[in-house]
């Protein structure tokens, strides 16, 4: 018999390094680090990265698993502290705060959702803060830390948290483990790319007079899409209509106070700002509407807040919120900035890094690129950066600031139609429409419509089955049980240097 070429993928050829392009890589490295298929990441030293998606969710400690990274080496190398949640300053109205905390929320009770248990108990005149059932809420305002699956069965156990990091650090420490997988670097800058006559890219040109064929791509050149766009011509959805937010001006600034377990993102006229601890330095960012402040304003504003001595120059990065209309267009798929981009309010940027690359490995095609399994694909990843999209959106909608033309036009501006829905049922009914799959869970959407002081009209007639004096005992217990164990737990500063002090800190000290 003569032998019929194999119909499998055999190289796959990643445009563009930074996160995302070192996340690919060791995803695929390290599945096809014992196989055939061979993987060739191309980026140039002349095209800077973004680099500036510094704190992460929960997910993000999956994928270092999944690709058999330390989490422990990881933090030391990339100077990251840990992330309990977010504290949000200023978004209801100003002098006012609530936290978005990762993690379980008290505990249901007989088969009964403990939000419910909580707003009927609210009602019935035995109100709590709802913060107070949240293991991770009160580490953080308590600055404590230890990771929760260190004490199971404990009252914090149902606590879950991320990391904040360097994000030029993470790269570097992605790039050399994808390395150890037999991934192939070279560093160019790609001068032109040819198709085949169906349409597919087949080989890309590098100023180095390099050629570089493959069977896929994987585009992360950030917001050019230099393949996704400049040569596929995929097209863009935008979202600005929801998110008018279209710049960010950002700068690092030395430690000078202890690093808090959490990222405070504060309101300001035009936007919000964002201050991100890490071990040797602290980032400090804000995002705004240029139709409602300029350059040089928001950069005052900014440098009117950071604290310490500024580490390098206020850097100033456009972007337009939206995104592909295919992430997945013929044999290439888009990563990171060059699929789309959400405003890093919650910090999704490099989750759906992540997810994309998951849902891709879940309907991995050969060559001949099965339809079903690409429509299959954008479905679900076109979902995910839809809730993401209403998960922010929902932020500033529901604000009762009028004080700047900013925040008044969020306040009145349309909102997606999935959202509408979402709002109108909880605010009837106290519930969520919510797929199993979602990313955020009852208790994010609960922790900030609470916060933004959206209130249902009712709640689950269920619970008026149960005791309320019983219900009310235990969830004060539940409370106390929480904080008594957090007053146990170290610093979360002290936790960080004595478990995994940074690299970078030991250097400049030395």
């Amino acid at each position: 018999m003569i032998p019929t070429e194999s119909q499998d993928l055999g190289h796959f050829v990643i445009l563009g390094g930074g996160t995302s392009g070192w996340m690919a890589a060791c995803m695929l490295g390290s599945i096809f680090q014992d196989s055939p298929v061979n993987i060739t990441l191309i980026e140039s030293a002349d095209i800077p990265t973004i680099g500036v998606g510094e704190a992460t969710i929960p997910p993000f400690l999956q994928f270092l698993q999944s690709v058999g990274i330390s989490q422990r080496e990881f933090v030391q190398a990339t100077s990251s502290t840990f992330k309990l949640g977010i504290r949000f300053e200023d978004w209801l109205e100003k002098e006012q705060h609530y936290f978005h905390p990762f993690g379980g929320i008290g505990r249901d009770l007989d088969g009964h959702d403990f939000y419910q248990i909580w707003q009927k108990l609210c009602r019935e005149g035995h109100g709590s803060e709802l913060m107070a059932h949240s293991p991770a809420a009160v580490m953080a305002g308590a600055s404590k830390f230890i990771p929760p699956e260190q004490m199971p069965n404990s009252p914090i156990a149902s606590a879950a948290y991320a990391l904040h990091l360097d994000a030029k650090l993470a790269a570097e420490f992605m790039r050399t483990s994808a390395i150890k997988f037999g991934v192939q670097r070279i560093e160019a800058t790609v001068t032109g790319v040819e198709q085949h006559e169906c349409g597919n890219i087949a080989r890309l040109l590098l100023d180095n007079n390099q050629i570089v064929a493959g069977d896929f791509f994987i585009d992360c050149s950030g917001f050019r899409g230099v393949l996704i766009e400049e040569t596929l011509a995929t097209g863009y959805d935008s979202w600005a209509k929801w998110l008018p937010c279209d710049r960010a001006v950002t700068v690092q600034t030395r430690s000078g106070e202890k690093a808090q377990p959490y990222t405070v993102s504060t309101a300001q006229d035009a936007g919000w700002t964002w201050k991100i601890p890490l071990q040797h330095r602290v980032g400090n960012g804000y995002v705004y509407a240029s139709a409602f402040c300029d350059d040089d304003r928001a950069t005052r504003t900014l440098m009117a807040r950071v604290n310490g001595d500024t580490l390098n120059t206020p850097r100033v990065i456009p972007f337009q919120t939206g995104v592909r209309k295919q992430i997945w267009n013929r044999n290439c798929l888009a990563l990171g900035l060059a699929a789309g981009f959400v405003e890093p309010l919650e910090s999704t940027a490099i989750h759906l890094v992540f997810k994309t690359l998951a849902l891709f490995l879940q309907h991995f095609p050969d060559k001949q690129l099965d339809p079903i399994l690409q429509r299959r694909f954008e479905t679900r990843i076109r979902r995910e950066y839809e809730e993401v999209r209403d998960f922010i959106v929902l932020h500033y909608c529901t604000t009762r600031r009028d004080d700047t033309a900013f925040w008044a036009h969020c306040r009145n501006m349309a909102i997606p139609d999935s959202l509408q829905e979402q709002l109108e049922y909880f605010r009837r009914t106290g519930q969520l429409l919510l797929e199993s799959e979602s990313l955020f869970r009852a208790e994010s959407w609960y922790s900030v419509l609470t916060g933004m002081g959206v209130n249902p009209a009712t709640y689950s007639p269920l619970t008026n089955a149960l005791d309320t004096d019983k219900l009310a005992a235990s969830l004060s217990s539940g409370a106390k049980a929480i904080a008594q164990c957090v007053t146990t737990l170290p610093d979360h500063e002290a936790f960080v240097q004595q478990a995994c002090p940074s690299v970078a800190r030991r250097s400049a000290s030395q």
